[in-house]
């Protein structure tokens, strides 16, 4: 049966998320490879190293794959190392049964964050909800701070008008005064208030954040440390955007990608994507629909739900110049990408 993938973005619902098969559920689910990556994690000795220091490495590894060719090669990996770790948390004692389950909160977070490129934002709940529960437990303030910044991120990104602003709020109160992750927290804040439509919030939030800045970058936390000048002005950009400030938001976008730190690949391509819709709103068809067709690589590339998300809204935005031959290169080509994503996920 043949997946309508262009009206299942067009009703919210992201291209990883509308393609579940072969990716699994939020619940843990068993897995064959299971129990041979117990052995090799059990077996780090023989190599001078321990299973959490192999597990740490492994995640360093897999957040590498995951920038670079997207959640889908990532996602099936982290599901099993979170098996792992609590196979391995059965016979652990002392400090590394506290080591392994702070390592367990990281692999669920990250499997959040996974699941939230994917486009499926129920899933990437869930991980975060288990994330917070198991960070309680460890007992570590910043990370379980991060996780709940990470949760305001999360409805941010999923617009909602409600718990986005009170999660970001409910971060700073967990977060050491003046740290970076008070920071990242009042970050999403900023872009809450713009949901919000509250534009002098929004503004003020993001002044705080870029006087914060350079007291943030001595902080000795591993949390949030891509927090940086790009970083806020794309919040910046986003909130503009939100506010219908498309002029000024498509600046802001422009701005913001010119200042990112090589190697954010994937993230690229979700602001070039975002850059595009405001440049639709900004009524210039032709340039929004150039830079979509960068951000549409991007998508081929790592298959982010993110950036296809973003890309559907500018296929709709697009539809009053769909004569112009840029803007009919591009909607042929997404329409291209969608039925090759239908192929190989039905496959």
């Amino acid at each position: 049966m043949a997946l309508d993938r262009r009206a299942l973005l067009r009703t919210g619902v992201g291209l990883g998320a509308a393609a579940a098969v072969g990716i699994g559920s939020p619940a843990e689910a068993n897995s064959s490879a299971v129990p041979g990556l117990v052995r090799k994690a059990r077996a780090a000795s023989a190599y001078g190293s321990t299973p959490v220091e192999h597990l740490r490495r492994t995640r360093r590894l897999l957040i590498d794959t995951d920038n670079l060719l997207g959640p889908r090669r990532a996602v099936g990996a982290v599901r099993d190392y979170i098996q792992v770790i609590q196979e391995l948390r059965r016979d652990a004692k002392g400090s590394d049964r506290r080591d392994l389950m702070e390592l367990q909160t990281q692999y669920g977070e990250l499997l959040s964050w996974l699941y939230q490129d994917l486009g499926n934002p129920q899933a990437a709940s869930y991980w975060l909800d288990r994330a917070m529960q198991w960070s309680t437990t460890v007992g570590d303030g910043d990370l379980s701070t991060y996780v709940m910044a990470r949760k305001a991120q999360l409805a941010g990104d999923t617009a909602d008008l409600v718990d986005v602003v009170d999660l970001a709020e409910a971060a700073q109160r967990m977060a050491r005064p003046r740290s970076r992750l008070a920071a990242v927290a009042r970050t999403y804040e900023a872009y809450g208030h713009a949901l919000r439509g509250d534009a002098d919030e929004s503004e003020r939030a993001i002044d705080d954040v870029r006087n914060a800045l350079d007291g943030a970058a001595s902080d000795p936390t591993p949390w949030g440390v891509w927090l940086n000048a790009s970083y806020v002005e794309i919040h910046r950009a986003q909130g503009l955007e939100a506010l219908g400030k498309h002029d000024e938001a498509a600046d802001s976008f422009a701005a913001a990608i010119q200042m990112m730190p090589d190697g954010y690949h994937r993230d690229r391509g979700v602001y070039l994507a975002r850059q595009a819709v405001a440049l639709a709103g900004a009524r210039a068809p032709e340039q929004a629909a150039t830079i979509g067709m960068h951000a549409l690589t991007v998508a081929e590339d790592t298959g982010s739900g993110r950036i296809t998300n973003e890309l559907a809204r500018l296929d709709q935005a697009l539809i009053p110049w769909q004569r112009l031959p840029e803007v009919g290169e591009f909607r042929s080509a997404f329409d291209s990408t969608l039925v090759h994503e239908t192929e190989t996920d039905l496959t």
